[in-house]
């Protein structure tokens, strides 16, 4: 079942068109992997799925529900406002820069929307936000203020209030372009441990052993267009497309 399907999906910012008839789909559990170089379309098009940019025209699917649909900037159809809220949270997304609130302890940063947006109690949210913790390792954690952490951690952080929402599906939008490199190999693995308990996820990385590794498809893009995608052994091992080639033999 796809949890996630785009149909001719285009944005365009004013004369620039980003993306270009984006035909895609995530399937429960399954892990995808977008890669390509700067400026090719691949934040704005996960930005756009969870309506933090504005499709300029195109479908998009939730839980196999159309949830929304836009001819010329227009719209043409959205889910009324109480079921679009639930399909929105039913996306966790994790972000370059960690969005971390700089005067809330970890603690307080990860029980915020559970407690004001799902209406947990305190105490059930806090017990939540303890066992998130303990999962990206970061147990001993809970009172220090996101200044007091390295990177690395704030946004291991970022992910477990991402997960706190308990979202069925993560998207990952570069989450370790901001990270001094020995720093992102912490975040890489409480990501692959996330894949490996069968969150479904999709993920813009510049990392391609993560996507190597971890995914079980890969999507090339550039110029706002997904140009090849298939599994990451033959994706990476025998590209098919000049444009994928080119970029592998660019960066690899």
């Amino acid at each position: 079942m796809s949890l996630i399907r785009t149909a001719n999906v285009c944005k365009s910012f004013g004369e620039l068109t980003v993306l270009k008839d984006i035909n895609m789909s995530v399937e429960q559990g399954e892990v995808v992997c977008i890669i390509g170089p700067s400026g090719a379309g691949k934040s704005t098009f996960l930005r756009s799925l969870n309506q933090l940019e504005k499709i300029t025209s195109g479908k998009i699917f939730i839980d196999e529900e159309l949830f929304l649909h836009r001819e010329n900037g227009s719209t043409v159809l959205r889910l009324e406002q109480i079921k679009y809220k639930q399909l929105l949270l039913e996306m966790g997304m994790v972000f370059q820069s960690f969005n971390l609130f700089p005067h809330k302890t970890v603690m307080e940063n990860i029980m915020l929307a559970p407690v004001h947006v799902k209406k947990q109690s305190k105490a059930e949210a806090e017990k939540k936000a303890g066992e998130l913790l303990a999962k990206v390792g970061l147990a001993d954690k809970s009172d220090e203020y996101p200044a007091r952490l390295s990177g690395g951690q704030q946004q291991r952080v970022a992910i477990a209030r991402a997960l706190a929402m308990e979202p069925k599906i993560m998207l990952f939008d570069e989450p370790t372009s901001a990270l001094d490199p020995e720093l992102v190999g912490e975040v890489l693995g409480v990501m692959k441990s996330l894949a490996e308990s069968g969150m479904t996820m999709l993920v813009v990385t510049h990392e391609m052993g993560f996507a190597r590794e971890v995914a079980d498809r890969v999507i090339f893009m550039c110029d706002g267009v997904i140009a090849e995608q298939g599994p990451p052994e033959k994706l990476f091992s025998k590209p098919e497309n000049p444009r994928t080639r080119q970029f592998l033999n660019s960066i690899l």
